[in-house]
């Protein structure tokens, strides 16, 4: 018994084997097949012996798998035939039998231009979109080129009041394989701009609205205009568009309808600290905080006020203050002037007043002339028996003036998530060195008193999208500052939060610098985010006694949410030069929170 039972176990182990067996070689003939069902032998069968050498030159991939799929190739490949030339070219029929097809085609000769003649349309249109008769005389006929210049036609035409032009080619004859007609615009009615309105809850002022986007009633109508008013209202940051603008044709007027709604773009938010006194024995405290104050719409004028200030150390504390007026007395300029001043603890104090005029380019960008006045004060007999000893600090004086182009195009101006802005500045003036009643007379005599000095500054800051929701921000930022001889209260200060981040604020001097940043942004709301940051610097300083060059990176992350507070961020990073590696214990927490109203 126990000698049947294991032999009719091994005969069904053999059987379910087989059985195996054959399943595996039956996949591998219907693989097979499939294989041979997808390779077609094609024969093209024309009269027309330019056929072959067209189907050859713009082979189809023809589908095997359905005859719906092969027939959308072949319309395909008739479609490029036609737009090289070939108008009348067919597919007159297929045959197909298992794997081999059969095409019958016909292609004809190519069509060609005997003359395409200027009609009514101006010299200065046909200018801009690049038309010349001899680009139409004898030239091989495109569809696809001559549909581009239709479209240019309308679009310049559309730009200068006329949306409802059409192009046409009048006298068209057809002589063999060849085309020759009259180009001409039907213009149609010439449509004013009868007046712009706001829909919606923005407080913006009609008047302003006109500045801003460069419109105004009794212009002629443009498509243009109205996509850089578009343009210019998403760099605003107290207005909030809603939808695309809308325009109304009536009885030869157009009415162009913005949807713009109140914008929190005001600023408010301050912080207090109380820290214990390290320079007292007592229990005094030091007290240390910062305030921060932006009001970008004064009653819906565009008129903005600024205030920012800070004390984080012992003695030492930064305050500016801005004022901007745009289209000051009704004019397309604005006027703003700003305020810096920065006190470093009991060594020097810096005073920069600035009065700028700016001038709008475009609806996106614009040239800005300015003024100023730097003026730098040692403070302490410690700082003069300093300056006394290496020169490193002294008063002085820079007066400069200077220009700067700004242009932008971010599609959000607190969180872009592409556009590009850039900003070059450039400013010349002469230093001169301030007597000091406190310093000995013969100091100053192998000192060159007045000096020109030329400053330089640039940013180039360009928002990517990769993803639905990532943001790369790629960013380089320079300034550069030319003399004879530095002094160390003139130089540049970086570090901290808003320049080289992972070190402390104002950690580094330079007279000249690059900072190049890289930051990922994943957003997880609409105005909420994570992020990852890479600073690399390079920081110069040539000073009398004093010429190096270091190099600084820092790397770290944070998030960036709102609330009902306003907008609340905080930043981990870490620093490193070429003296000191990365080290989580000098690493830096920067967080605040930004109210809006």
């Amino acid at each position: 018994m126990k000698r049947r039972s294991s032999s009719r176990l091994y005969q069904k182990n053999v059987w379910q084997r087989y059985a195996i067996l054959g399943l595996f070689l039956g996949l591998l003939l219907l693989c097979h097949v499939g294989r041979a069902q997808d390779r077609l032998v094609v024969q093209v069968i024309s009269q027309d012996p330019d056929a072959a050498k067209l189907w050859l030159r713009l082979q189809p991939k023809l589908s095997a798998q359905d005859s719906l799929g092969l027939r959308q190739d072949l319309r395909n490949w008739l479609s490029r035939l036609q737009e090289e030339g070939y108008l009348a070219a067919s597919v007159d029929s297929v045959h197909r039998r298992n794997d081999s097809l059969k095409v019958y085609v016909y292609s004809g000769r190519p069509y060609t231009w005997a003359s395409l003649r200027n009609g009514n349309v101006g010299e200065g249109l046909l200018e801009k979109v690049g038309f010349r008769e001899k680009l139409y005389s004898n030239t091989p006929f495109r569809p696809a080129e001559f549909a581009q210049l239709q479209q240019a036609l309308l679009r310049e035409a559309e730009n200068s009041g006329y949306p409802y032009a059409s192009v046409q080619i009048d006298s068209l004859r057809l002589y063999q394989d060849s085309l020759s007609g009259v180009l001409r615009v039907v213009r149609g009615p010439l449509m004013l701009i009868d007046s712009v309105q706001i829909m919606g809850s923005s407080r913006m002022q009609l008047r302003t609205l006109y500045r801003y986007t460069q419109l105004a009633p009794g212009q002629p109508f443009s498509q243009q205009r109205i996509e850089a008013a578009m343009r210019a209202l998403r760099q605003l940051p107290f207005v909030r568009i809603t939808r695309e603008p809308e325009v109304l044709f009536a009885k030869n007027q157009a009415r162009v309808y913005f949807f713009l709604d109140e914008k929190k773009a005001n600023q408010f938010d301050g912080i207090v600290g109380f820290l214990p006194d390290p320079e007292s024995s007592s229990s005094k405290l030091l007290i240390t905080g910062e305030v921060n104050l932006q009001v970008r719409n004064l009653r819906g004028s565009g008129k903005q006020i600024g205030l920012h200030w800070r004390k984080v150390e012992r003695n030492s504390q930064l305050l500016d203050v801005e004022y901007r007026h745009p289209h000051f007395f009704n004019s397309p300029f604005e006027v703003a002037g700003l305020f810096h001043l920065y006190k470093q603890d009991t060594s020097f104090l810096n005073l920069r007043p600035r009065l700028e005029i700016a001038y709008p380019l475009s609806t996106t960008s614009r040239v800005t002339f300015f003024a100023e006045v730097l003026s730098s004060q040692l403070l302490s007999p410690e700082a003069l028996r300093q300056r006394r000893s290496d020169s490193s600090a002294i008063d002085a004086n820079f007066t400069s003036y200077g220009l700067s182009y700004a242009w932008g195009s971010l599609d959000d101006l607190f969180f872009p998530r592409r556009g590009a802005q850039v900003y070059f500045q450039g400013a010349v003036g002469n230093k001169r060195v301030q007597r000091n009643a406190r310093v000995e007379a013969s100091y100053y005599d192998t000192l060159q008193l007045k000096t020109s000095q030329l400053s330089l500054a640039a940013r180039l800051e360009r928002y990517w999208s990769i993803s639905k929701n990532g943001v790369l921000l790629t960013c380089l930022r320079s300034e550069v500052l030319v003399n004879q001889r530095l002094y160390l209260n003139e130089l540049f200060r970086l570090g901290g939060l808003t320049s080289l981040r992972g070190f402390d604020d104002y950690f580094f001097y330079a007279s000249s610098y690059a900072v190049s940043t890289l930051e990922y942004r994943q957003y997880t709301g609409q105005d909420s985010y994570v992020f990852l940051l890479y600073d690399q610097g390079y920081l110069r300083r040539d000073l009398k006694s004093e010429k190096n060059v270091q190099w600084a990176s820092g790397v770290g992350g944070g998030i960036s949410f709102s609330t009902g507070a306003g907008v609340f961020q905080l930043v981990y990073s870490v620093g490193r030069t070429s003296l000191e590696t990365f080290s989580l214990q000098r690493g830096k927490i920067h967080f605040g929170i930004t109210g809006r109203f």
